[in-house]
């Protein structure tokens, strides 16, 4: 009885222990550009120490972020997601040049409407980030942009 109770203890010790990592906390807005075009904006804001990879980085690097926006007939994507400036430096993890992002960052679709608003567009967005001593690939967020 001794034994099983000191498992028990254990492992809800290690539980308690256990930290999920969420460095980046995804938030969304709309905003009307004419009557039939909207640009959809995914706002990351990073914790400290990290840094979230662009869209566009080289082979044998770390993942980039993926934008992907489920179809519903109501819009069309005009071009590809855009991202800001960013930092392109040498990242020594890596043995490159990347662009990455600190702080906050945001990226931008535009979009045509086939259809009236309101309705909701839904989106994922997989992505990898870093500290200095870790990398991690958080599960894809789903981001939901409300147009109204």
């Amino acid at each position: 009885m001794k034994k099983i109770a000191l498992i028990v203890f254990a492992l809800f010790s290690v539980n308690m222990f256990c930290q999920i990592l969420e460095p980046v906390k995804w938030t969304t807005e709309v905003k009307k550009i004419s009557e039939s075009e909207y640009e959809l904006i995914a706002i990351a804001a990073i914790d400290d120490n990290w840094h979230l990879y662009s869209q566009n980085l080289p082979e044998g690097g770390p993942i980039p972020t993926r934008f992907s926006f489920e179809g519903n007939g109501k819009y069309l994507k005009k071009g590809n997601t855009k991202e800001e400036k960013g930092i392109e430096a040498e990242d020594v993890t890596f043995n490159m040049r990347v662009k990455f992002f600190e702080t906050q960052t945001q990226f931008k679709q535009r979009i045509k409407l086939k259809s009236k608003p309101p309705f909701l567009i839904n989106s994922e967005v997989s992505y990898m980030v870093c500290d200095d001593t870790k990398c991690i690939m958080p599960d894809p967020a789903l981001l939901i942009f409300n147009l109204q």
